[in-house]
């Protein structure tokens, strides 16, 4: 069975060094992102998330909302081993397929073909598994004679045809996703969608974070609201939505 467990994670990046009068620390001191500390080495410190304990279990479809800045996306990049806690631990059943922007992993030097390979060690999928689905995944993108040059040859919109394709080549038992993927041009966005919606179909769990509540609430049967680095509500999608709308606006009363 797949899950996804957090238990008392923290996570903290180092910004600078420099003396009690910086005005860059005056500022930052006053920023609603995430809390600043000082380490052992004397270094000011984000605090981006406090202590977070989370369970994710086999069929959860779990939205993830929160303004800028609240750590929805640090959340996605712990859960996907990009970020390490500075305390805390991760448990984890299942293999993980991080989906959090189709332009990582793509060489502008190397061929399409070279990069539907790269894109999948990106995401921890074996070279050899990836060649067996070469064929597939060049008919799909409809590029023809241009997977044999360089990506620098291509288009934006080529180049999202590319990844997105070798992206949604093998299902994930673990996805997780920073907003949902699309791929550009009218014409193919169609087949596309079709695509998209069969790959998050199959995986046992989603982790989707987005700021439409329209695709929260279709696709996810979960909800957790997250306000700088700390869960400040969980529950339905609909009723988690309410909240974040509700601190909103009274955030905006506030500034205002």
């Amino acid at each position: 069975m797949t899950f996804l467990r957090l238990r008392d994670v923290k996570v903290e990046f180092p910004l600078y060094q420099g003396s009690n009068r910086s005005l860059k620390k005056t500022m930052l001191a006053n920023t609603p992102f995430g809390d600043l500390k000082k380490d052992a080495m004397n270094r000011v410190n984000v605090v981006a998330l406090h202590d977070l304990t989370l369970d994710i279990e086999n069929g959860d479809r779990v939205a993830l909302i929160g303004s800028n800045g609240a750590g929805t996306t640090t959340l996605l990049k712990v859960l996907a081993g990009i970020y390490k806690p500075a305390a805390g631990r991760i448990l984890s059943s299942g293999r993980v397929t991080a989906l959090l922007t189709t332009s990582v992993g793509l060489n502008a030097e190397a061929t399409g073909r070279e990069n539907i390979i790269l894109r999948g060690m990106y995401m921890d999928i074996h070279p050899r598994e990836m060649h067996a689905r070469i064929d597939e995944i060049a008919e799909f993108t409809e590029l023809g004679p241009y997977l044999d040059m360089p990506v620098r040859t291509y288009s934006s919109g080529m180049m999202v045809r590319l990844s997105f394709a070798a992206s949604t080549c093998i299902a994930s038992e673990i996805l997780l996703m920073d907003e949902w993927l699309s791929a550009g041009d009218e014409s193919f966005l169609d087949k596309a969608q079709k695509r998209m919606e069969h790959f998050v179909g199959a995986s046992s769990i989603l982790v989707l974070a987005s700021h439409s509540v329209e695709l929260l609430e279709r696709w996810c049967n979960r909800a957790i609201l997250l306000d700088h680095g700390r869960i400040v509500a969980s529950g339905d999608v609909t009723t988690v939505a309410s909240t974040y709308r509700k601190m909103a606006a009274q955030a905006a009363e506030i500034s205002g």
